[in-house]
């Protein structure tokens, strides 16, 4: 591959100029003492909490941990069954096993991406429990189509921090919320992190006692078996340095999407907005039946670009004994082979955006 001149994200661009902020936190770090669940992790809990207009956040050490114990918080484990989506992180429906249930999996919305809703009213049956929907790509699913009367909603927000859906943020609907602040996403950390909110008092006190070992306020007495997963103080701060950024970084990936939707709109399926959506663009992915070559293309000048997902859940070999089969979900299947995710960060300069644009011109006309 050629030498990156426009990389798919450019962290070391967004560090340097919140360089001297981050040296400050983690200088005040050093000086307390304090590492585990201090007052970094507390004020960024809060302020989350705040910003996504929720009552409860919940720390925790990554993604998938808030996927985990989000679940297990609402009483979801062996025997039940968990909808959601085929197309999607392997973390989606790992944490659904992971917790002793069984995922049954539903196909996507060809526009969209997200989980279909008509998909999922066909597979409510009994002993259905839950649905985990995701926000992929930071667009909101159409969350309040899937509230069905006893069965928990769970918003897989890992790629959504700060979107919405007729003004309501995403971690904010469903009765659990679970983000991630892996180094790619929108908020980021400097290493793994996560979030767990909840308007729901019980399974506040639930997902706190099991991020440190089933223990809640009085120490060395278990209520559960736990985890170890807390978020790290040093995390929490850097976290909440960025936080002070998100709008203004979400608003810039969606000045870039604007130019990528005018210029490559007569080349490619650009990607579609539901009305009432606030498109924060953790990922700008496009669709072209020449995926493969647009992608060898775009790499070997320099281009980073990613396929997310090139194989849909129900086609992955530790999911094989529930039985699934290619073909059953086709939407899932087709949109796997087609997708095509090109760079999109704040950082990213107009010079910048015009070369992905002319690379892809360029192919096409080519």
């Amino acid at each position: 591959m050629a030498f990156l001149i426009v990389p798919q994200i450019d962290l070391v661009k967004q560090h340097k100029d919140l360089r001297t902020e981050i040296f400050r936190v983690f200088e005040d770090i050093l000086s307390s003492g304090r590492f585990i669940l201090g007052r970094y992790v507390e004020e960024f809990e809060r302020k989350a909490a705040e910003y996504l207009n929720v009552r409860y956040g919940v720390g925790v050490n990554s993604g998938t941990d808030a996927l985990v114990i989000g679940l297990r918080s609402v009483g979801i484990g062996r025997g039940d069954k968990v909808i959601t989506t085929t197309f999607s992180f392997f973390a989606t429906v790992e944490s659904i096993m992971l917790v002793g249930a069984e995922p049954v999996l539903v196909d996507i919305d060809e526009r969209t991406f997200n989980i279909s809703v008509e998909d999922v009213k066909s597979k409510m049956s009994e002993g259905i429990k839950a649905i985990i929907a995701v926000h992929l790509f930071g667009q909101m699913a159409e969350v309040e189509k899937l509230k069905f009367e006893g069965v928990h909603l769970i918003e897989d927000a890992a790629q959504a921090f700060g979107a919405m859906r007729n003004g309501i943020k995403a971690g904010s609907f469903g009765d659990v919320g679970a983000f991630s602040f892996y180094p790619t996403k929108n908020l980021s950390a400097l290493g793994d992190g996560g979030l767990i909110t909840t308007n729901i008092p019980e399974v506040y006190k639930n997902a706190k006692s099991l991020r440190v070992h089933g223990s809640y306020n009085e120490k060395y007495k278990h209520e559960n078996i736990g985890y170890n997963s807390r978020l790290d103080e040093i995390q929490a701060a850097f976290l909440l340095v960025k936080l002070r950024y998100i709008d203004e970084w979400n608003r810039k990936r969606n000045e870039i999407a604007k130019i990528y939707d005018e210029e490559l709109k007569d080349f490619v399926m650009i990607p579609y907005v539901l009305e009432g959506n606030f498109h924060i663009y953790h990922q700008y992915t496009i669709r072209t039946d020449a995926r493969d070559k647009l992608a060898e293309h775009l790499r070997k000048n320099g281009i980073g670009v990613s396929i997310y997902y090139p194989i849909p859940l129900h086609l992955q070999k530790p999911l094989r004994e529930l039985g699934y089969k290619e073909g059953e979900f086709p939407v899932a299947e087709k949109i796997s082979k087609e997708v095509l995710s090109i760079p999109i960060y704040p950082e990213m300069e107009e010079w910048q955006v015009e070369f992905v644009i002319s690379k892809i011109k360029e192919f096409f006309k080519g």
